[in-house]
């Protein structure tokens, strides 16, 4: 799963929950902007209740604790790091999931991903990463 999108592939993202790189980035954005930790501090991997919980439902309870603060999200940027699998053929389905989960127009999320040219960990296919940028206002 990629912005709650079911990419085939012949590798797999581990994590405690479904391991979704663009969410969880995504999630840790939307906490960081409203000065709340980040996705380890609310969702820690050391409690079984979070063990295999699809991320959507960790972004449902980010944004849930967005609101509850008055906060409101504006635009969501997120760049996902990886060699493969090539994600450009996807961006219109994550972006269509990421802004019906997050209840903004599609418009206002952008994904998009880069290689590292084969270099280091993500460059030789052992990991991605994602980072995300949010606004949000009150």
């Amino acid at each position: 799963m990629i912005g709650g999108v079911e990419i085939p592939h012949t590798k797999g993202l581990k994590g405690h929950s479904d391991a979704d790189v663009v969410l969880h980035a995504l999630v840790n954005a939307i906490f960081g902007a409203i000065g709340e930790g980040d996705i380890g501090t609310h969702f820690p991997d050391s409690d079984s209740r979070f063990k295999g919980m699809a991320s959507s439902e960790l972004l449902a309870r980010a944004l849930e604790i967005m609101r509850r603060k008055r906060f409101k999200l504006v635009n969501v940027d997120v760049t996902v790091v990886a060699q493969e699998p090539k994600l450009a053929p996807h961006y219109s389905r994550m972006r269509k999931n990421v802004a019906g989960l997050c209840r903004v127009a599609e418009e206002r999320i952008s994904i998009k991903a880069t290689t590292t040219e084969k270099l280091g960990w993500a460059g030789q296919g052992k990991g991605m990463a994602a980072t995300a940028l949010v606004l949000v206002t009150r």
